[in-house]
């Protein structure tokens, strides 16, 4: 059952947070093999990321391509995957997800360079506690990065995915999300556009994150409902993957704020590496069932109570139409209309 049939969670969130920060991961099946497979992981230089692209190379992975902001400190990630893996190629391709042209320059890459692609796992993130408006495209940058660059360039893959993957074998698509999407609460856009009051500084704080990464669901729901990726070309879902220690995604916080941040990751905190196998589960264990689904401790589960609701629902439209305005520059539509042919 996808997650939009599910009922939504009602119980109480943080009983919900406590009992999956202590839940392992079950096993993986036996006879997995990705040899001659290709990935793309982005922000993975360090953490999440890293450490998902080292369980894949260790599942067989033939190529990886590690999407990076920093080269330099891709390379020396990439480096300590190579001598781990030496019959695997390892390459490090520049992505700076707080920039249009440089997803574009990317996608652009894989189009030309990639033969094959079977699997992308777009992983890069922020958690910015301080409000910051993108200099580029003047949308506050805990929305640009979560939010809008990261679906402009799933939007972009997907052709790439569903014509460089071998046919019977549907290209993957998986979103890093978080669950906290459950909790989070829209600022008020009753007389303004969505992302217009996403940009308000006086609407600023500490729910920036858990907004950015709702607004994926609401992006996520919608384009399942208007049917543009089918379960045969690309298999595309949201994971949570947990909250983590042994990650670099909170360096932001610093002071008495940092303290507190370590003693509750030392109380409930999931290690990297458990979290590392949400992402081969949503990408290489589940199949067609986990199409458009939000997948969170291995199964699939329900979206945030909010998209149930008439509020959601116009949200939600409403979203999709600034969203693909928004991306007009890039000819999104058209690409998701090429995707139904």
């Amino acid at each position: 059952m996808s997650s939009r049939d599910l009922p939504p969670l009602t119980s109480n969130y943080w009983r919900r947070f406590w009992r999956s920060q202590h839940t392992k991961p079950p096993p993986f099946p036996k006879g997995i093999d990705l040899v001659g497979q290709v990935a793309i992981v982005t922000g993975s230089n360090t953490g999440l990321g890293f450490e998902s692209s080292r369980q894949f190379l260790t599942l067989g992975l033939s190529r990886l391509i590690m999407a990076v902001r920093s080269v330099e400190r891709g390379e020396e990630a990439a480096g300590k995957l190579r001598a781990s893996f030496p019959n695997a190629v390892v390459d490090v391709w520049l992505l700076d997800m707080s920039s249009y042209a440089s997803i574009q320059a990317f996608v652009a890459k894989v189009e030309k360079d990639l033969g094959r692609l079977d699997i992308a796992v777009l992983n890069a993130g922020v958690n910015r506690l301080a409000f910051k408006v993108n200099e580029t495209t003047h949308h506050e940058e805990t929305v640009q990065i979560n939010y809008l660059s990261t679906f402009l360039l799933a939007v972009l893959l997907l052709p790439s995915l569903k014509n460089k993957s071998p046919p019977g074998s549907p290209g993957r698509l998986t979103v890093i999300s978080s669950a906290l999407a459950n909790i989070a609460v829209l600022p008020d856009h009753s007389s303004t556009a969505m992302l217009t009051a996403l940009d308000d500084q006086k609407k600023f704080g500490q729910a920036a994150y858990g907004n950015s990464k709702l607004l994926g669901h609401l992006f996520l729901w919608k384009l399942m409902d208007l049917e543009y990726v089918k379960s045969e070309d690309v298999v595309m879902n949201l994971i949570e993957p947990g909250f983590l220690k042994g990650t670099e995604f909170n360096r932001d916080v610093k002071g008495g704020l940092a303290i507190g941040l370590k003693l509750f990751q030392a109380l409930t905190a999931r290690p990297v590496v458990d979290a590392g196998t949400t992402v081969i589960d949503a990408t290489v264990v589940k199949g067609s069932e986990a199409h458009g689904c939000y997948l969170a401790d291995w199964e699939v589960r329900p979206f945030p109570p909010f998209l149930y609701t008439q509020e959601g629902r116009d949200t939600m439209d409403k979203l999709w139409g600034e969203t693909m305005t928004e991306f007009g520059f890039a000819n999104a539509r058209g690409v998701l209309e090429g995707m139904k042919r």
